[in-house]
């Protein structure tokens, strides 16, 4: 049973109530069933949870990332734990980085380190665009990240972002950009 924790990127509002930039993990366990009576994703209430937006989000990210891989997700079942007692996960930004990573565990691709994504995944196979890139940036380089992925297209209601001193901000288009970018591998064999 393949086994992962993550790194995931977001945001909060600390004691002065003003919004700051977060690393947390995600653990992933991943089984093979011998059916193939469809996905089956289940998320822990505990430690910590996941939203209901997260949930559906994290839901489509690994459906979309296994269907541009080539992968029959029919004989999977993914267990999802957010190991912070009393926390939930309330966005979207988790998913592109949970599907490339239930990908990579599949295909035995193993991410590289100092690197995290942030995004969704479209229907059409692109990273989806999220908010607060620039306290997500700035968190990953607290926390010693050498190379950030982002949506190409951002939230507008971000503005121009910057990127710190020694760190590379990648704007990346397609999951398999993402993916390449977080594995040195493509996405799906060529024919």
């Amino acid at each position: 049973m393949p086994h992962l924790s993550i790194p995931i990127l977001g945001t909060s509002i600390n004691e002065q109530f003003r919004p700051v930039g977060l690393v947390t993990q995600v653990v992933i366990d991943l089984y093979e069933r011998r059916d193939h009576s469809g996905l089956q994703i289940q998320f822990h209430t505990e430690p910590g949870q996941f939203s209901l937006l997260a949930r559906k989000s994290t839901h489509e990210a690994i459906t979309r990332a296994l269907a541009a891989a080539n992968i029959p997700a029919d004989s999977w079942t993914v267990l999802l734990k957010f190991p912070y007692s009393g926390l939930t996960v309330y966005g979207e930004s988790l998913s592109a980085m949970v599907g490339l990573s239930v990908v990579s565990m599949i295909k035995g691709d193993h991410l590289l380190e100092g690197r995290a994504l942030t995004g969704t995944i479209t229907e059409r196979g692109y990273i989806g665009a999220v908010g607060g890139l620039q306290l997500k940036i700035l968190a990953a380089y607290n926390n010693n990240f050498q190379r950030v992925f982002v949506p190409s297209e951002y939230d507008v209601r971000d503005g121009d972002w910057r990127t710190p001193f020694l760190m590379h901000v990648s704007p990346v288009a397609t999951v398999d950009e993402a993916y390449f970018g977080l594995t040195g591998h493509h996405l799906a064999a060529l024919p």
